[in-house]
């Protein structure tokens, strides 16, 4: 590309090999050869002049395409702001169903035990654990693909392009609640997911195009109770286990610890006043002031660990 003193001094060329053009069809006196003369540095510098306009041209299409990336980037990174997604509520534990204390022992003239079925019993369950290796996750949902629309997953949504802002936010260990949406040409390792919370405007959520690499399926609660699908045929974590959970009143997983299982607490609440199973975990979240949090089962998953 030409410097700008060197496109100056060609502008400048072509204007005085104008000036010296014929303007009508009389023969300057200088003669024919002179005018061919004219007529080819004429034609070599407007070919210059075009070529610079050319290559100029494409400089400014190329700075706007990449101006085009930042603004597209940049919205995306204000569509959801890390500390609406992040801020955890503080204070008391939600409401969750109480488990009664042990009552004193009855009177050994008459008594009945119910025992609840372990979970797992009834449907398949998984033993191949966590891998985001695309070959090793189709194994281990291969019962529940395709994922139908309107499932609730974990997703690991992409990081954020800026270093800075993903570790001063912790994307990088980021799961959210989402919805899928479809199942991206028929491919079972591809979907489109959504996330249900609304934006700031009031527009439906962003949608991601991902694989089941970012992928955590939640038992789904209006499946058969003999489907892969059920929380039936999930594996139940034992107290002291590392997991990933819906965290109370957002819609952000994280890193758990299992205080007590639903298993745990059933024996707890056996022969009290509980009419019903307790399909909770009591879970310790990571950084959470040592709070203690009741959470629903069909939002408890195995710890994927970290990238």
């Amino acid at each position: 590309m030409l410097s700008e003193h060197e496109r100056d001094d060609t502008v400048n060329r072509v204007h005085r090999l104008l000036s010296g053009w014929p303007t009508d069809d009389t023969l300057p006196s200088e003669g024919i050869e002179h005018v061919r003369s004219l007529y080819k540095k004429l034609n070599s510098s407007l070919s210059e002049v075009k070529a610079t306009a050319e290559k100029d041209a494409e400089a400014v299409d190329d700075v706007l395409e990449r101006l085009s990336v930042l603004i597209a980037l940049r919205k995306a990174s204000e569509a959801i702001p890390p500390e609406k997604r992040n801020k955890r509520p503080r204070g008391p534990s939600p409401s969750a169903p109480t488990v009664p204390p042990p009552p004193p022992p009855n009177p050994p003239a008459r008594s009945m035990s119910i025992t609840v079925p372990p979970r797992g019993s009834v449907g398949p369950q998984s033993t191949i654990p966590f891998s985001r290796e695309p070959k090793a996750r189709r194994e281990a949902l291969a019962k529940q693909l395709p994922l139908q629309e309107g499932r609730k997953v974990a997703f690991h949504p992409p990081t954020n392009t800026s270093k800075a802002d993903s570790t001063a936010s912790g994307k990088d260990e980021e799961w959210i609640l989402a919805v899928v949406t479809k199942c991206i040409n028929q491919d079972k390792n591809r979907y489109e997911v959504m996330d249900p919370e609304p934006l700031e405007d009031g527009t439906p959520g962003q949608r991601y195009n991902t694989t089941l690499r970012a992928i955590i399926p939640l038992p789904d609660q209006f499946a058969p109770p003999d489907s892969a699908m059920h929380l039936n045929a999930y594996p139940e974590f034992p107290a002291g286990s590392t997991v990933m959970a819906l965290y109370p009143d957002t819609s952000c997983f994280y890193r758990a610890e299992v205080i007590a299982s639903p298993r745990d607490l059933n024996a707890q609440a056996r022969g009290g006043a509980a009419k019903q199973a307790v399909s909770h975990y009591k879970l310790k979240f990571e950084d959470d002031d040592d709070q203690e949090h009741m959470v629903h089962a069909l939002s408890v998953v195995e710890w994927p660990g970290r990238d």
